[in-house]
């Protein structure tokens, strides 16, 4: 990548560090402390420090911009790419903050106490993205595979969530699914 990529990317994330900030975010946990890994899903900590049990599904979605930006635009160099995953994923950090996707957390999935994510945490999560995109650019198809699977498989088996249920919970809510996350 050349240093202009890098440079419009950091200035993609810090423009959504502003836009988070104008919307109201918190810039850290409003409990005052900065977590490099906070471990409970379920408290209103989660999704407020660097990483929790949601970073997987952002390194996920890191490695599906990959997959997509290759199969749709295999001469596009890699700085493009990449610049067109941060967008994409700085639009979801967005997009995820409003009231009306928290509001949705709330009412059809386990994050009753979802009230969004700090600033810090959603800079984070475009951070885990570019992980993953450069994982999936450099480890071999089957790995990047193997790699979502495991990261699925984890949090459902500790959490009882991951980036696939989170997805079919916002969409369309079976509550079967709810009341197993729930541990019933």
């Amino acid at each position: 990548m050349r240093s202009k990529h890098v440079l419009i990317g950091l200035g993609l994330i810090v423009g959504t560090a502003i836009i988070l900030l104008l919307m109201g975010r918190e810039p850290i946990c409003s409990c005052g402390t900065i977590k490099l890994w906070h471990g409970d899903a379920l408290s209103s900590e989660s999704s407020q420090h660097i990483s929790d049990w949601y970073t997987p599904s952002h390194m996920i979605h890191g490695m599906i911009f990959y997959f997509v930006l290759w199969l749709v635009w295999r001469k596009g160099s890699v700085g493009n790419k990449a610049l067109i995953a941060i967008a994409l994923e700085a639009a979801w950090e967005i997009a995820e903050n409003t009231n009306y996707v928290i509001q949705r957390y709330r009412e059809v999935t386990i994050s009753l106490d979802y009230f969004g994510d700090s600033v810090l945490n959603s800079v984070s999560d475009i951070f885990a993205m570019l992980l993953g995109f450069y994982l999936a650019r450099r480890l071999p198809v089957a790995a990047t595979v193997i790699l979502v699977l495991v990261f699925e498989a984890v949090t459902m088996w500790i959490i009882r969530d991951g980036l696939a249920l989170n997805v079919l919970m916002l969409l369309w809510p079976v509550e079967a699914v709810k009341t197993w996350q729930m541990g019933g």
